[in-house]
């Protein structure tokens, strides 16, 4: 949002006093009082348009910014809709249904935690996306999780820990392709610079999920026979039913953009659905809208397999949209711009720099709810100044992953965070403390700044 041009330039208390209140609103508003985000968020942009009005901005400016933000979000509504096809597709092809019984095969409820973290990671490393592998094996995985009577709260965390490691490690990955290139830094470097960082984040988060993992006690393997004798009931599991997912993985592979990639392996769903499936046509359109109705009569079964179509996307697309708007608007009356200028004055030593940084990348997240902005705001606020401290600019494209692309999913008003809870009908408040990977890689971050360990000279 660069190229929405501030208006004014208002005092840093001034700007904090906004932040202040804009995060009180959504805050109370989600936290206490129970209301749908949409809500306070609506209210924030109000109470910023008064705001430059009393600044003496006139509302047609004030109109353009909101409508220049709310722009920014078409790419991800597109993303969005698609994610509903894919969904309701690969239930009826059988891809999400064969996963699931795949799932119930090898799974153990000792060490069920590190399994799914696991799993999640090395998936979401092979797509570059963290939102379909929440889509799709994470989703699997919440199911399975209510069948051996695991907590629905930490499987949910270790879904998004290893989903994130995969967007940020992951070569193919677009938060990881816009931090390097926005600091001017060769992609396989940064991701190299990255492990340095990652990987203690990765063995400890997997070290705690295999203490938190359910003891041997908990699994009812009668329970899971029965999953197991459900899905082969629906038709469902086929052999290549996993074909759509093999698709998914080789279009990442060959770097074609995920907007044809989710329609690819869509359409090779479908196709394979009628292998299985006599539907007409107006039945596939109604099931790519409204989503896929299961009637196996298995609680547990139906609640993973009624799901998907464009219809379901509607909730966060609206909170996308007003997201980014609110972000315009805060473009325009120079609340960003103020604050970033301010904090970077005040940080003169390696572990200040790397500590303000990642402030600003949590800070931004919390504040829009979009990662692409917290990475893109944050390397370009604090480029000069790692220059100037004579530092190589992968440290700065390493903390803008450590503290940016993973701290959006912990946010419950962000694109990510609006998505990943609606998908797992997880609040984000009940996975936040058990996203591990995502809590400790902005704390190692930090503490390697300040001990001045794996920090790069140019």
């Amino acid at each position: 949002m660069f190229f929405i041009e501030a208006k004014i330039k208002p005092s840093v208390l001034e700007a904090a006093f906004i932040v202040v209140m804009i995060i009180a609103m959504i805050s109370i508003g989600i936290g206490r009082l129970g209301a749908t985000p949409h809500i306070p968020i609506l209210f924030a942009i109000i109470f910023l348009i008064f705001y430059g009005l009393i600044k003496g901005i006139r509302f047609k400016t004030l109109e353009e910014s909101l409508l220049s933000g709310a722009k920014a979000s078409l790419g991800a509504v597109y993303i969005f809709l698609l994610i509903g096809i894919l969904i309701s597709s690969w239930i009826v092809s059988g891809t999400i249904p064969t996963l699931l019984y795949l799932g119930l095969s090898i799974i153990t409820a000792s060490f069920y935690y590190t399994i799914v973290f696991m799993i999640t990671a090395i998936i979401g490393t092979a797509v570059g996306s963290s939102l379909t592998t929440v889509a799709t094996i994470g989703v699997a995985f919440m199911s399975i999780a209510g069948a051996i009577d695991a907590s629905i709260a930490l499987t949910a965390g270790a879904i998004v820990s290893g989903a994130f490691f995969g967007d940020k490690m992951s070569p193919l990955s677009d938060t990881t392709n816009l931090a390097a290139s926005i600091v001017g830094v060769d992609l396989f470097e940064h991701i190299k610079n990255m492990s340095l960082t990652t990987v203690p984040a990765f063995v400890i988060s997997a070290i705690l999920y295999s203490v938190l993992s359910p003891s041997v006690e908990t699994f009812d393997a009668s329970t899971i026979a029965s999953y197991k004798a459900s899905l082969l009931q629906t038709n469902f599991i086929h052999w290549y039913a996993i074909v759509p997912l093999l698709i998914l993985i080789a279009c990442t592979l060959l770097k074609m953009p995920a907007f044809l990639t989710l329609i690819v392996s869509s359409l090779v769903a479908l196709v394979l659905s009628t292998f299985h499936m006599s539907l007409t046509f107006a039945d596939y359109s109604a099931i790519l809208y409204n989503g896929f109705v299961s009637e196996t009569g298995v609680e547990v079964i139906d609640s993973l397999l009624t799901r998907g179509g464009i219809s379901s996307m509607y909730f966060t697309i609206m909170l996308v949209i007003l997201s980014l708007s609110m972000g315009g608007l805060l473009f325009a009356l120079g609340v960003i711009q103020t604050l970033l200028s301010k904090i970077e004055k005040g940080l003169r030593s390696v572990g200040s720099l790397i500590t303000g940084t990642a402030i600003t990348a949590i800070g931004i997240n919390t504040l829009v709810g979009e990662q692409y902005l917290s990475i893109l705001l944050t390397g370009e606020a604090y480029k000069q100044k790692y220059d100037e401290q004579g530092l190589h600019p992968k440290n700065l494209s390493r903390v803008m992953e450590d503290a940016g692309t993973v701290i959006n999913p912990l946010v419950p008003w962000s694109v990510c965070g609006l998505f990943i809870a609606e998908m797992l009908d997880v609040p984000v408040m009940s996975y936040l403390p058990f996203a591990f990977f995502c809590l400790l890689s902005p704390l190692l971050t930090i503490l390697f700044g300040w001990l001045n360990v794996t920090i790069t000279k140019k």
